[in-house]
């Protein structure tokens, strides 16, 4: 009798039956542990999961005449699979978004009648679906930064396109990096996640959370100081503080002229 019950135990197919039972397990627990790419999961990411719905309604209204019926793109638009809910959210709630004409850049400009807070979050919540990406930020991640510390940052990775002021500036072909003064903190916390128009991406890697957190708090820092001298010049720099330096001194060389030369006049005319 144990000698049966031995050679039941040592079957080959329990063998296999074992081996099968933990391969269950194992990718059972991997698929409860390893992050969800479902449609729920990407709406809960940025806004609710019933947003889902309504923002392909809107996508299908307006947008997909440039980005594709599947936001695959177009030649008219990019594809938007993998961008993101932030790129969504800075592209839209800042205007540029849908684009007026396709220029060499998208400028901001006031929102249509149709886009408010909620839609932007509906239609951010359908496009996360669409492949992941970054996510919109919460208030705690574009708050709390130290401005100090900001500074160095910006000085090191922005004013070569941004100015030391975020006043913008001039690029190559018809682009240009945009005025920082009416971006909120979370529209600049998006652009530096997902490198919009001619802007390179600076993901966490590059620069990591709190400290785009830091920048934050420098660009809206500086925004609302006053120019201790007089006039900003637009706080561009030396471009035009030169050219007013420039201007008022060779007007006043040829007032002072003018004037020599009519006293001059005057004098020989006695």
């Amino acid at each position: 009798m144990n000698s049966i019950t031995a050679r039941r135990r040592r079957h080959p197919l329990a063998r296999l039956a074992v081996v099968a039972l933990a391969l269950g397990l194992l990718g059972g627990g991997y698929a409860a542990a390893a992050p969800s790419d479902s449609t729920a999961d990407a709406a809960v990411a940025s806004g609710k999961a019933d947003d889902v719905a309504e923002g392909r309604s809107l996508f299908v209204a307006h947008c997909a005449s440039c980005h594709g019926i599947s936001a695959e793109g177009t030649s008219m638009g990019p594809t938007l699979v993998g961008v993101g809910a932030a790129a969504v959210d800075f592209q839209v709630s800042s205007g540029r978004m849908p684009a007026a004409d396709p220029s060499a850049q998208a400028p901001r400009k006031p929102l249509g009648e149709w886009v408010t807070p909620e839609a932007v979050r509906q239609l951010a919540a359908y496009v996360q679906t669409l492949g992941g990406g970054p996510t919109i930020p919460t208030k705690e991640m574009v708050s709390g930064g130290d401005a100090a510390k900001g500074g160095e940052l910006f000085r090191a990775n922005c004013i070569q396109c941004h100015n030391f002021v975020g006043a913008g500036g001039a690029l190559t072909y018809g682009k240009y990096a945009p005025d920082l003064n009416e971006s909120t903190p979370e529209q600049i916390y998006e652009a530096m996640a997902t490198g919009p128009q001619a802007m390179p991406v600076f993901n966490d890697s590059v620069v990591k959370p709190e400290n785009k957190a830091d920048i934050i708090a420098y660009i809206t820092q500086v925004r609302g100081q006053v120019d201790p001298g007089g006039f900003g010049l637009g706080r561009i720099g030396p471009v035009t503080e030169g050219l007013v330096v420039w201007v008022a001194g060779l007007s006043f060389m040829s007032l002072a002229a003018i004037w020599i030369t009519a006293k001059k006049r005057k004098r020989t005319s006695k």
